[in-house]
């Protein structure tokens, strides 16, 4: 069979690459069921010429298909700055050329580039140092209500659990001692720990620095070049498929957009939304906590999470001196409960399921779906992806309905 397998290598010449590939694979099902040398040169011919040339194309596009996605899952880790300067590049782009055709398109290309990609920079940074004024006013609350807090939930639980015969005591003085520690802590504390942290998850601390300085230099590039890349990757596209092609990348950018569109529009309802309603409780804090649960919610659960946190800490500490904690717990519950209920099952279906052409139902189960397949990824891609599935069943439809399948 050794023998076999040189005559098949040797004849390769007389055979495309996807034949050849068959015969492969032949002689290994051959050694399997023990068929002979002589039997076997008869048995090859014979398994490649039972393929249509349809089926032989359909082959060498799975392999294809198969080998780009076994490299995509080797490189991941490098591919993911890549991956989401791809994303941003694709969004920024309409941008970018808008600017580039101002005043006749005397305006330079990487000047619209540098403008684009700053202001991009600058709301990302907005929206991130929307914290600091929340914890530079929560850390010196922390240290005064903390202590009073302590005392009263000592206060309150030992006569609650003295009804049903439990002795309960708070080592009120620990707690204090502990939290204290930590909360009076100056700079060179508080940098020494983060020093600390950095020397034990190194290799964390260089992705993500990493990652900070990668994805702008390559959204810069992509957003230079990137009607010039669309071009070279269409190159692979066959000429007898490009029409198709073509059609079903348009329909889907416009979906796409389409999807945008509505997803910005969510995000100001809730950051309007969000910001009235802890406004009404009375919390100080509101303006800057509502419009970061807003902008937030872009990144599913964990936008809307850290905004819940961070009210409810504000609300305690805010309040817990004077109405009692309830008031905090009651605003978190009535703001957070109804605006994820708003969000869930009226903004995000109609606002953006209806503008990509899906129905409420199956925008509630692409999310649960993708995030079961992908876990957060999957979330964070479910629309975007269900749009372009969508388009795709649209046309697979079509295909099928002028089908003799379907006309018999």
């Amino acid at each position: 069979m050794y023998s076999a397998w040189m005559g098949a290598s040797g004849r390769a010449a007389r055979y495309r690459p996807i034949e050849f590939v068959q015969i492969l694979v032949a002689t290994q099902l051959a050694y399997k069921l023990g068929i002979t040398e002589t039997a076997f040169y008869g048995f090859t011919p014979a398994f490649h010429m039972q393929l249509s040339p349809t089926q032989k194309r359909a082959t060498i596009w799975a392999l294809i298909a198969a080998c780009a996605a076994l490299l995509l899952w080797a490189l991941a880790p490098v591919l993911t700055p890549f991956v989401v300067a791809a994303i941003l590049a694709y969004a920024l782009t309409p941008l970018v050329d808008w600017l580039d055709s101002v005043d006749g398109g005397h305006l330079p290309r990487v000047l619209a580039v540098i403008v684009v990609e700053l202001l991009f920079i600058l709301a990302v940074l907005g929206i991130v140092l929307l914290i600091v004024p929340i914890l530079a006013k929560e850390l010196p609350q922390m240290r005064e209500q903390v202590p009073l807090m302590l005392d009263g939930i000592n206060a309150s639980l030992k006569p609650f659990l003295a009804q049903f015969g439990l002795k309960f005591s708070l080592d009120v003085a620990s707690l204090k001692a502990f939290v204290m520690k930590y909360l009076s802590a100056n700079v060179e504390d508080t940098l020494g720990s983060v020093m600390t942290s950095l020397k034990l998850g190194g290799s964390v601390a260089f992705a993500v620095f990493s990652n900070a300085v990668l994805i702008p230099v390559a959204l810069f590039y992509l957003l230079m070049d990137w009607h010039q890349f669309v071009e070279r990757a269409l190159e692979f596209v066959p000429p007898r498929a490009r029409l198709a092609f073509d059609s079903f990348t348009g329909e889907a950018d416009a979906v796409l957009g389409q999807y945008l569109r509505g997803q910005l529009l969510v995000m100001a309802v809730l950051a309007v939304y969000y910001s009235t309603g802890l406004t009404l409780f009375g919390l100080d804090l509101a303006l800057p906590i509502g419009i970061f649960t807003g902008l937030a919610v872009f990144v599913p659960y964990v936008g809307f999470g850290l905004g819940l946190i961070l009210a409810l800490l504000a609300g305690l500490l805010e309040f817990a001196a004077t109405v009692g904690a309830g008031k905090a717990l009651i605003m978190v519950a009535v703001v957070y409960g109804l605006g994820q209920i708003i969000e869930g099952f009226f903004l995000t279906p109609r606002l953006v399921g209806e503008r990509i052409g899906l129905h409420p139902l199956a925008v509630i189960f692409a999310l649960l779906a993708f995030g079961q397949l992908l876990g957060f990824v999957g979330v964070l891609i479910a629309l975007p992806a269900s749009a372009v599935l969508l388009v795709a069943m649209r046309r697979a439809q079509a295909h099928y309905h002028s089908s003799k399948l379907y006309l018999g």
